[in-house]
């Protein structure tokens, strides 16, 4: 049995990853961290002072921009893999079932 769009699949969520490092860390935490300073905007108006709850909501929108980046980047390129390895399965046709050895015709 072929287990090549797993392979694939794998070689695909590592291409993701080290796409995510290299250009979807900074714009993720980019993003979110504009997503809570709205948010802290519009919880304790405008301009968002320097308060410990307007840090906090800014700093978890920040990790929820980088976690989001991170799975669209990592599952996207993992189902493209595998999307790629089930095509070339589908391509190369029906593999072929080993042929026994005469030794094992006995048994």
């Amino acid at each position: 049995m072929r287990k090549l769009a797993t392979k694939t699949s794998y070689i695909g969520a590592g291409v993701g990853l080290v796409l995510f490092a290299i250009i979807g860390l900074v714009p993720g935490s980019l993003l979110g961290g504009v997503m809570g300073l709205n948010i802290a905007g519009s919880l304790f108006g405008f301009p968002v002072a320097s308060g410990v709850l307007q840090r906090i909501i800014v700093a978890a929108s920040m990790l929820i921009g980088v976690m989001v980046s991170g799975i669209i980047f990592v599952m996207g390129s993992a189902a493209i893999g595998w999307v790629l390895g089930t095509a070339t399965e589908k391509l190369l046709g029906p593999e072929e079932a080993p042929v026994p050895k005469s030794a094992d015709l006995g048994k």
